[in-house]
C-alpha cells in the first residue's frame, strides 16, 4: 500500500513539474482520456503518448476527481446541460400529475405548454406532439396510482417514437 501510494504521489508531482502553463493541445489525447486533474495534468506533456494517457486516466480514477469535475463544470468538463433540465422536468411532472393528466387527455393546456418548453420541443411542433401525447395517454398514465418517473418514461418514450 505504501509503495502504491509513493507511485502515485510521484506520478502527480511529476505531473505537477511538468504542467506547462497552458493546457490547449486537444486532439486524440482528450478523446481516450476525457476530462478530470489527471487529463489537465498530462495532456501538454504525454501528448498522444500511451504512457502518459495510462497516466491520465490512472490519477483520474484513484482520486475520483473526473465525476466531480462533469457533475461541476471544473476540471476541464463541461456540465452536461440535460442534467439539470432531466432534473427539471422530473420535479415538474411530480409536481403537477394531475392538471398534466387532465392538459395531455385534452391535447392542450398550461401544463402541457410548460412541459413542451422543458423538453424544448420547438414552437412549431407542439401541435403534433400534445397530438401524440393525448393520443398515447392510456401508455403514459397507465393506472390511477402511477408514479411520476413512469410518466416521464411514458413521455419520453411515445415522444422518441414520432
Amino acid at each position: 500500500m505504501k509503495k502504491l501510494l509513493a507511485v502515485g504521489s510521484s506520478l502527480l508531482l511529476a505531473g505537477v513539474l511538468f504542467m506547462p502553463a497552458s493546457a490547449s493541445a486537444q486532439g486524440a489525447y482528450d478523446t481516450n482520456t476525457g476530462c478530470g486533474l489527471g487529463n489537465m495534468l498530462f495532456q501538454e506533456i504525454g501528448q498522444d503518448k500511451l504512457l502518459f494517457q495510462v497516466f491520465a486516466v490512472t490519477t483520474n480514477g484513484t482520486f475520483g476527481n473526473q465525476t466531480f469535475g462533469i457533475t461541476s463544470g471544473t476540471l476541464g468538463c463541461k456540465a452536461p446541460s440535460t442534467f439539470v433540465q432531466n432534473e427539471r422536468i422530473e420535479r415538474f411532472v411530480a409536481d403537477n400529475m394531475d392538471s398534466l393528466a387532465q392538459d395531455i387527455a385534452s391535447g392542450s393546456g398550461e401544463s402541457l405548454s410548460t412541459l413542451a418548453e422543458l423538453l424544448d420541443v420547438p414552437v412549431e411542433s407542439r401541435a403534433a406532439f400534445y397530438s401524440r401525447l393525448q393520443s398515447s395517454f392510456n401508455e403514459i398514465y397507465t393506472s390511477s396510482s402511477v408514479e411520476s418517473a413512469d410518466v416521464i418514461d411514458g413521455i419520453y418514450r411515445v415522444a422518441s417514437n414520432s
